[in-house]
C-alpha cells in the first residue's frame, strides 16, 4: 500500500493534475460571481473529465505495483487531462474572461473552437500512443465524404446555424418572421442544427437553419440600436360627412398627449384618412409599438382611445351600410333648395361690412355670382404676391393672415366668420400683400371681378365707401410692417384717395 502511495503521488506532483483541479475550482468560484450565469452543463464536463483522469492515474499506479502494464491507462490519464484542459480553457476564456470586456462570441464559434482543441488532443495522444496519424487523417477523409454524401440535409443544418451566428444576421431576442404562412416570434436559442422561436402563443417552434438561410427574413426594430419598434395600424369608420381634417385632429391629439402602454411616443401616432367606401370614411391609426409580444391586447387599448375620442367630439363611428335615395327630384323641391342656397349667401353678404348697405336686389345679384370655396385646415387660401382678383367672405372656420416669408414670417391678424379678405386684388388688380392659411376648416364665398364690374358702374357712389374700407386695411397691414403710429392717420387718407382713383381706373369710371 505504501509502494502505490508512493506512485500515485509520483504521478500526481509529476503531471499537471494539481494545476488542473486548483484551476478547476478558480473556475467554478468566478462563475458564480460571474454577472452572466452560464451554463452549469460546461462546468460538469470539465469535473467530470478531471475526476476520470484522476481514476486512470489510480488505476495506473495500481497497475505499476503489481508489474501490469499501464500503457492503456496512461493513454487514457493523459487523454482525459487534456480533454479537461482543453473544455476548462473553453469556459474560463469565452464564457467568463471575454464576456467580461464586451466581448461575446457566438456559441456555435465557441464550439467549433473546442472542437478542433478536441482533434488536437486526439492526435497527440494517438502519436503518443504509437498511432500513425497519417493512416488517421487519410481514413477520417474518407469517412467524412461517406459521412457528407449520407447526411447531406444535417450538414446543411449545421453550416447554416454556423453562418446565422458568424454574421449576426440573427440574435438571441430579436424578433423575426419568416413570411405570411410562416410563424413569427422571439428568438430564443441557436443551437447547430436549429433556430428555436416562441411564438406570441407561448409556443416553441424548430426551425432547422438550412431553412433559415434560404428564407427570407423580417427582422423586427432598427438593426444596431437594440430597439423593436414595430409599426402596425388600427383601422376604424366615421360617417363620411364628418370632415377628416376634424377627425384626424380628434383622434390624433388625444393619442399623442397620453399614449396608450406599449406605444411609443417617437415616433408619434399618425392618423390617416384612407378615402371613402360606400357610406362611410376609413380612417388608419399607424403607431409604433415597443413590445412585439404584446401586438393585439395594445391594438384593442386603441381601438378604445379612439372610441373615447370621438365620442368627446361629438363625432359618431359609422358601420358598413348602403342607403337607397327615394327622393323625386321635382321643380318644386329644386326651387326650394335654389332659395335656401340664396338666403344662406345673402346671410353671408349681410355680414360684411362692404356689402350691407347695398340694396337688396343689388345683393341679390352679387349673391347669385357667389362661389362655394371650403377649405381643409392648414390649406393656403392665397399667397403674398399672388395675382388673383377675387375676395373670398368667411362663413366658417377661421384663417390666420401672415406677412413675410421663410424665419422673418410672422402672423398679423386672424379672421372670423362675417369678416372678409382679398379686396385689394379684386378692387385694384394689385397682387397679395398678405399670406392667408386656413387655421381651421372652413367655409368661403368667392366673389370675382365680372360680379363688382356691374356693381360699381351702376352704383359708382360705393367706389369711395369701397375704398375707404380699402384704406383702413391696408394701413393695418402698413401698421404691420413697423411703420410708425404718429404718421398713420394722414397716411389713411393719402391711401384712401389713391385707392380711390385706381378702383375709377381699373373699373372705367370717371372722376
Amino acid at each position: 500500500m505504501t509502494e502505490l502511495w508512493s506512485i500515485l503521488a509520483r504521478h500526481l506532483w509529476g503531471a499537471w493534475t494539481p494545476i488542473l483541479i486548483v484551476a478547476y475550482l478558480l473556475t467554478r468560484a468566478l462563475a458564480a460571481r460571474a454577472p452572466r450565469k452560464i451554463e452549469r452543463y460546461h462546468l460538469r464536463v470539465v469535473g467530470t473529465l478531471v475526476v476520470f483522469h484522476v481514476i486512470a492515474l489510480v488505476v495506473g499506479a495500481a497497475l505499476r505495483v503489481g508489474d501490469y502494464e499501464t500503457a492503456v491507462a496512461d493513454t487514457c490519464a493523459l487523454a482525459f487531462e487534456l480533454l479537461a484542459a482543453v473544455s476548462l480553457g473553453a469556459t474560463l476564456l469565452f464564457r467568463l474572461l471575454l464576456p467580461r470586456i464586451g466581448v461575446v462570441m457566438p456559441r456555435i464559434m465557441i464550439d467549433l473552437l473546442t472542437f478542433v482543441g478536441i482533434v488536437v488532443v486526439m492526435i497527440v495522444v494517438g502519436r503518443n500512443a504509437g498511432f500513425s496519424v497519417t493512416g488517421l487523417i487519410t481514413t477520417s477523409a474518407v469517412l467524412t465524404a461517406v459521412i457528407g454524401f449520407s447526411l447531406q440535409d444535417t450538414l446543411g443544418n449545421v453550416m447554416g446555424g454556423l453562418s446565422v451566428q458568424l454574421d449576426k444576421s440573427i440574435s438571441i431576442g430579436d424578433w423575426i418572421s419568416l413570411g405570411p404562412n410562416m410563424p413569427s416570434g422571439r428568438v430564443t436559442e441557436i443551437r447547430w442544427r436549429y433556430t428555436a422561436i416562441e411564438t406570441r402563443a407561448w409556443e416553441t417552434v424548430i426551425i432547422p437553419n438550412g431553412q433559415i438561410v434560404k428564407s427570407q427574413i423580417t427582422v423586427a426594430g432598427l438593426r444596431g440600436t437594440g430597439s423593436q419598434l414595430v409599426r402596425r395600424q388600427v383601422e376604424f369608420f366615421v360617417d363620411f360627412r364628418t370632415p377628416p381634417t376634424e377627425v384626424i385632429d380628434a383622434v390624433q391629439s388625444a393619442l399623442r398627449a397620453d399614449p396608450v402602454p406599449r406605444m411609443a411616443k417617437d415616433p408619434p401616432p399618425h392618423v390617416i384618412f384612407q378615402g371613402v367606401r360606400d357610406s362611410f370614411a376609413a380612417y388608419g391609426i399607424r403607431y409604433w409599438l415597443t413590445d412585439p409580444g404584446i401586438d393585439e391586447p395594445t391594438d384593442s387599448s386603441v381601438r378604445v382611445r379612439v372610441w373615447f375620442a370621438l365620442r368627446r367630439a361629438n363625432i359618431p363611428l359609422s358601420i358598413p351600410a348602403r342607403t337607397i335615395f327615394l327622393t323625386e327630384e321635382t321643380p318644386d323641391r329644386e326651387a326650394r333648395k335654389a332659395e335656401q342656397e340664396l338666403a344662406t349667401r345673402m346671410a353671408a353678404l349681410g355680414s360684411v361690412d362692404l356689402f350691407r348697405a347695398l340694396p337688396t336686389d343689388t345683393r341679390e345679384d352679387i349673391a347669385s355670382m357667389l362661389a362655394y370655396t371650403p377649405f381643409a385646415s392648414g390649406e393656403a387660401i392665397c399667397r403674398e404676391g399672388d395675382r388673383d382678383e377675387g375676395l373670398y367672405m368667411i362663413v366658417a372656420g377661421e384663417a390666420v393672415v401672415r406677412i413675410g416669408a421663410g424665419r422673418e414670417e410672422r402672423e398679423v391678424a386672424r379672421l372670423v366668420p362675417g369678416q372678409f379678405f382679398g379686396e385689394m386684388s379684386l378692387m385694384t388688380g394689385e397682387a397679395r400683400t398678405a399670406s392667408v392659411i386656413a387655421a381651421r376648416d372652413m367655409v368661403c364665398y368667392r366673389v370675382d371681378k365680372p360680379a363688382f364690374q356691374k356693381l360699381v358702374q351702376e352704383t359708382p357712389a360705393i367706389a369711395e365707401r369701397i375704398a375707404e374700407v380699402l384704406a383702413e386695411r391696408k394701413q393695418g397691414l402698413t401698421a404691420a410692417h413697423n411703420e410708425r403710429d404718429e404718421i398713420r392717420r394722414k397716411r389713411m387718407e393719402t391711401a384712401k384717395q389713391d385707392l380711390l382713383g385706381k378702383i375709377r381706373g381699373f373699373f372705367g369710371l370717371s372722376a
